[in-house]
């Protein structure tokens, strides 16, 4: 057994070929419906088996029911099964599914989640997750420190019925 490695635990090589993620993500652009703010946003995710999942942005025109690219990709994700074999332990605090996610406009250049869906892109891959940025990859759990996390709940639940 190689040092500073524990039997059974194994590290896997995924390729991210971000060209191709952005070019989805853009695709996804496209179809998004944003007759409000004129904003289209497209999101693709590869699952750590390596499928891409989409998502765009729905706007309402009440806004506060407006849903963001990410979380169309979250729901596509789950919906479809893709990773699902990686994500099988998230429900315990693992990283989910997705290893890597672009974000872009209608332009096609990157977009940097906004808040809610950061918490919301950590459930779904972890703070290792990979967040494609103008300045190249970065690590979600960089974009979005001391997050709340599935751990604050399991610690700080109330007992009382």
């Amino acid at each position: 057994m190689r040092p500073g490695r524990a039997r059974g635990t194994y590290s896997l090589l995924v390729i991210i070929d971000w060209p191709v993620l952005r070019a989805a993500a853009a695709a996804a652009a496209g179809r998004a419906y944003a007759p409000y703010s004129g904003l289209r946003v497209g999101a693709a995710g590869q699952a750590g088996d390596g499928q891409v999942v989409t998502g765009c942005n729905v706007e309402n025109a009440s806004y506060g029911l407006t849903l963001c690219a990410e979380c169309g990709l979250v729901s596509a994700l789950h919906a479809s099964g893709a990773g699902a074999q990686a994500g099988a332990g998230a429900q315990a605090g693992a990283a989910g599914p997705l290893v890597a996610v672009a974000v872009v406009a209608g332009d096609g250049d990157p977009l940097l989640p906004c808040g809610r869906c950061r918490q919301l892109l950590l459930e779904a891959g972890g703070p290792g997750l990979l967040v494609d940025t103008a300045n190249g990859p970065v690590e979600l759990g960089v974009l979005l420190p001391a997050a709340f996390s599935q751990a604050d709940l399991a610690e700080r639940r109330d007992s009382r019925p």
